[in-house]
């Protein structure tokens, strides 16, 4: 992505203190509910109003949104209000029926991410449209899809694009309804540090409780915003009602954060970080020592299992191996997922290893 500029966000008409905060119903259902919405929304620190117009949902037979009649409900919340308004489209229809109605904002969602061709399409929509543009990551944790639809929109002129970092679906049990998988939206704001990253703690949550945990370590990583959905009346909500909260708790919750700046002006400060970022420099050093020690005695392994026409993956040491890590590494305050994670992506390189030898 270095050839793309992008447009910082004191270009998109908005106040940059952090965090900028996005938030309305997770679904447009009435006119009555956007409007009033709206108005309790103008108490918190609330920039962009966002609500969603169609509705893509896992079955048919499920509310799928009001459409274009929703459109002319986010026009009046313009009118009446000092708030600006989003929603997402996941086609070209969407995109000239938002831009007829002067949505201010467009989003991209996680399912319409994951498809390059449906990216591409929204893309030629607007070609020529000087819009802002926010991009959700894809439902699997895949940067490079991610960083495509990012491509792809720039290339359509757009300059002023924003990431979601919304979780990533996994089979694996979590507190979660999409697992945050941090790593991720760094790796993403690593690549392009002038790409605006978003929160979105009510798609990665689920539930109400786990939103000011997951906006506070958001704003820990220095995110620029959070979309938070808020609804008048949570529990009666058409969709998504366990992760809405009410215009209310939500400046609640914003009052609740702590953000920290980039930096300090304690004179100690920078020489005490130096010493430390100094010991795991050493300890890193160290450590890729250690793995290269390891790996070879992992060829040798491999050379011993050539001779005696023996396989390479033996199921029964490596649960040995995994089981022992984990007791040892828990009784070392580290986490199982870690230790797992870690050794699997040893054992991995070591079954590589042993593979290429085989094959000489």
């Amino acid at each position: 992505m270095k050839d793309i500029k992008l447009a910082p966000l004191e270009d998109w008409g908005l106040e940059t203190e952090r965090p900028l905060l996005i938030s309305g119903p997770c679904s447009a259902e009435t006119e009555e509910q956007v409007m009033e919405t709206a108005r309790r929304l103008m108490n918190t620190s609330t920039q962009v109003y966002r609500a969603g117009i169609w509705k893509p949902r896992t079955r048919p037979g499920t509310f799928e949104g009001v459409g274009v009649e929703g459109l002319k409900w986010l026009r009046r919340v313009k009118e009446e209000t000092s708030l600006k308004t989003a929603t997402e489209v996941a086609n070209a229809k969407h995109v000239f029926e938002a831009l007829k109605y002067q949505v201010d904002i467009l989003w991209i969602g996680a399912r319409t991410t994951v498809n390059p061709f449906a990216v591409q399409e929204i893309a030629d929509a607007l070609e020529g449209v000087d819009i802002p543009v926010m991009i959700k990551n894809p439902i699997n944790p895949d940067v490079e899809l991610w960083c495509g639809a990012i491509e792809r929109i720039s290339k359509a002129g757009i300059n002023r694009i924003a990431a979601i970092h919304r979780g990533f679906s996994s089979y694996a049990e979590t507190k979660y309804r999409n697992a945050p998988n941090w790593q991720l939206p760094i790796d993403l704001k690593r690549r392009r540090p002038d790409l605006p990253i978003i929160c979105d703690p009510s798609h990665i949550t689920g539930k109400h409780e786990l939103l000011l945990e997951v906006s506070q370590r958001a704003m820990d990583l220095n995110f620029e915003g959070l979309i938070i959905e808020s609804h008048i009346n949570p529990k009666e909500a058409w969709s998504d009602a366990r992760q809405q909260i009410t215009p209310e708790e939500l400046y609640a919750l914003i009052n609740n954060l702590v953000l920290r700046d980039m930096s300090t002006k304690s004179n100690s400060f920078m020489p005490q970080l130096e010493e430390y970022r100094s010991e795991i420099d050493r300890l890193d050093d160290e450590l890729m020592q250690v793995l290269e020690s390891r790996m070879k005695i992992s060829e040798k392994i491999g050379e011993c299992k050539k001779e005696n026409s023996v396989t390479i993956l033996q199921s029964g040491r490596w649960d040995s191996i995994l089981e022992k890590s984990i007791a040892a590494g828990v009784e070392k305050n580290l986490s199982a997922v870690f230790v797992k994670k870690i050794f699997s992506a040893i054992h991995q390189e070591s079954i590589n290893a042993q593979t290429k030898i085989m094959n000489q």
